[in-house]
This record gives structure tokens, sequence and C-alpha cells, in this order.
């Protein structure tokens, strides 16, 4: 990074990444087909202000271009939302608008997320063309009836069908995103969707615990006590199924919810996890520089019209050194590289006996390891990720 105020305050903290430092672009795309009944992601159902929309994220994007400090670019992630619902001519057009501003020579990977239903042929023939290489669908489930429960807008049928087409197209790199701990009287349908996951050519996995958000359908739902949702066992008992299997089928487990086959991580979500820098378009997108943390207005006219009068669409948020040392715990635990103890105990805040006693602890515990001062989690840690970072938390 060229700014040497900002490196100068890295030092300061200890948590310097690496020399040749590099950021991400995440542009959020605020529309879906229909609510899905989990989801608390901001969206709309109604495209009638789309274009507007699209013109105010190009907007953006030049309103911003300041904020990473001329650093090279090396990921563009197309989230949402549904990105997939925007035609291939609209996706270029904001590739062009991130081209016009930064040095795209250095882009390893450009993510568009997709659901299913939206897979054609041409489509995506056009999107290759354009520069997208890699994918993450939205599959969720395999089983219909759990579709169905969710809201999704596809099928089993679908989700398979739109994975054979874009193995026809060319795509290597495919993530599928799953969901378990859905209430279910046994394992047997999580065990079959993994079981079908393993039997196509995934490089990838995404698998999230099904989380009920107060806003949502499933947490207004659960208010009535409408259904009955899984119990935090089940849902450990299917996350340990998860990890066993996708080890025996090939996969390596490089975050806590993230599973690859060799050295096809994730780019764009993985330098989050390390801390780097990265900038967020879109309503309700979210930028960090490591000196401050933005996040937009989540509300698709008030962004469109303060955008177009030149006025801010975000809140921000200076970190202090205390808040920085701490997210990097929360986040490099959560990955298979760890946590560098040396970076924390070299930090005058940090209280190193007491930090050292609480891993101690840890390790006694068998939830964590400790090899050449970085510390990672076990499996059994796994279960309980958060809860060890925040007890080491400064």
């Amino acid at each position: 990074m060229i700014c040497k105020f900002i490196i100068k305050l890295r030092n300061i903290c200890f948590i310097c990444i690496k020399e040749d430092f590099v950021s991400g672009i995440y542009i959020h795309i605020p529309f879906c087909k229909q609510a899905c009944h989990y989801c608390d992601f901001h969206f709309s159902t109604s495209l009638g202000n789309k274009h507007a929309l699209l013109q105010a994220l190009n907007k953006e994007i030049l309103f911003t271009k300041d904020y990473l400090n001329d650093q090279n670019i090396e990921t563009i992630y197309f989230g949402g939302g549904t990105p997939s619902m925007l035609n291939s001519d609209e996706l270029k057009s904001i590739i062009k608008s991130i081209g016009e501003c930064y040095n795209l020579q250095n882009v390893k990977e450009i993510t568009l997320e997709i659901n299913p239903d939206d897979v054609t042929l041409e489509k995506f023939e056009q999107l290759r063309e354009i520069g997208f290489n890699r994918l993450s669908i939205g599959i969720q489930s395999f089983n219909n009836n759990h579709l169905k429960w969710m809201n999704r807008s596809h099928n089993a049928s679908q989700a398979i069908e739109s994975f054979a087409i874009l193995k026809t197209i060319g795509f290597e790199d495919i993530s599928i995103d799953l969901i378990y701990g859905i209430p279910s009287s046994n394992h047997d349908i999580w065990l079959n969707d993994l079981s079908i996951a393993s039997s196509l050519d995934i490089n990838h996995i995404s698998a999230y615990c099904l989380t009920i958000e107060e806003k949502t359908t499933f947490g207004h739902w659960k208010k009535k006590n409408k259904t009955i949702f899984a119990s935090e066992d089940f849902e450990a008992e299917q996350f340990e199924i998860l990890m066993n299997n996708t080890t025996q089928n090939g996969f390596e487990q490089y975050e806590i919810s993230n599973f690859c086959k060799p050295n096809h991580y994730s780019i764009h979500n993985t330098n989050y996890w390390l801390g780097k820098e990265y900038l967020g378009i879109g309503p309700s997108a979210h930028s960090y520089n490591n000196l401050s943390r933005r996040w937009n207005i989540s509300n698709n006219n008030i962004y469109i019209n303060n955008i177009n009068k030149v006025k801010s669409v975000f809140e921000e948020e200076i970190l202090s050194q205390q808040e920085i040392i701490n997210e990097y715990i929360l986040t490099s635990l959560r990955t298979k590289w760890g946590t560098d103890l040396k970076r924390i105990y070299s930090n005058p805040l940090v209280n190193k006996e007491l930090l050292i006693k609480k891993i101690q602890g840890f390790i006694e515990q068998k939830l964590l390891t400790n090899a050449h001062d970085f510390i990672t989690l076990t499996q059994k840690g796994k279960l309980l990720a958060d809860y060890i970072s925040s007890e080491l938390f400064i």
C-alpha cells in the first residue's frame, strides 16, 4: 500500500498482513424474485427502480475511488440479493465502471452469486466472455420439501441441471451454498444433500447453519410458535457430519463454513478473513480499509437519491487499535491458518500473561492447538468458535 500513515498504524497494531497489499470490491445487487423465509439481507422483489439503481452503482464506484488508496484490485464479487437477475450487458457495464477507476490487470477472480433458475447456456457463455471466472450457486438443499419450506425459487432438478450447464460452458471454479440445521426427524436428508454434492464435480462448498433472524418469515413463525426449529444439539450433529463427510470426499475446511478441493479457495472471502481491505458498493454494502468501517444505507430509494445529489450514502466508524486486534482474532481464528500470536503479543495493549493463560486453558480442553505461536481451532473447538474468540479479545 502507498499510504505511509496507514502502514505506520498497522505496524503499531502489529497486524500487517503482507507487503503486497491488495483489495477486493464487493457489489451488492439488491434484487430477488421472491423472499426466502430465512433471509435478512437487504433486497427488493420490485425491479421498478432497477435502471436508476444501476446508474447509482456506477456513480458510487466513481465517488469512492480514493477509499482504497490506489491499491491493486485482486477480486470483484457480485453478491446480493440475486445478481444473476441482471443481464450480461448490465453486469458488463458495472465491471467497465470499475475498470475506469482501478487498474484491473491483477484481478484474479470475478465472482457472481447465482440462483439455479437464472442459468441459461447463452447468458452464461456471455458472462464467461466478460470475465466471470467463479460462480457461487445458491442451492441450499437438494430436497424439494426443504426448498419449498424455505421458499426458494428453484427445485432440486434445476439445481443439478444448472451445474451441468455451467460445466458444459467451461466454468471450473463453481461453489455451491448449502444450509444445514433444517428441522427433520433424522439426518438422512442432510446426508443425501452431501452425497449429491460429492457426486458432482464441485470444488467448493459453503455450508451455513440455518439462523432464525427476527425480521424474517422464520423469525415471525418462531415468535408465534408456528413451527418447531432444530435444537442446538441437532445443529451441532449436522455440523460434525458436514466436517467428516467433506474430509472423506477430499475437501479441506479452510474456514468454519467453507470447504474446498486443493487450491480452490475463494480468494475474495479469504481476503476478508485475513484482514485485507475491501470496498463495498450498493445499498447495505460494507467497506473496510484497516482504519475505518463503512456501511451503506439499506434503502434503495434513499441510496439512489443521495447518490444523485452527491450526498453521503454511508455511516462510518473509526476503528481503535483494540477493535482492529479483536477483529483480527475473530476472523483469523475461523481459518485453517489461525491467529498469529506474535502479532498480538507485541502490542502494548495486550496482557500477554493473561492471554497465554486463557489459550492454555482452551488447549487443555482440546479446543485449540498451538504450533509455532499460531493458534487454530480443533474440530471440537470449531463448534464453539465465536465463544473462544470472544474470550480471547483484549
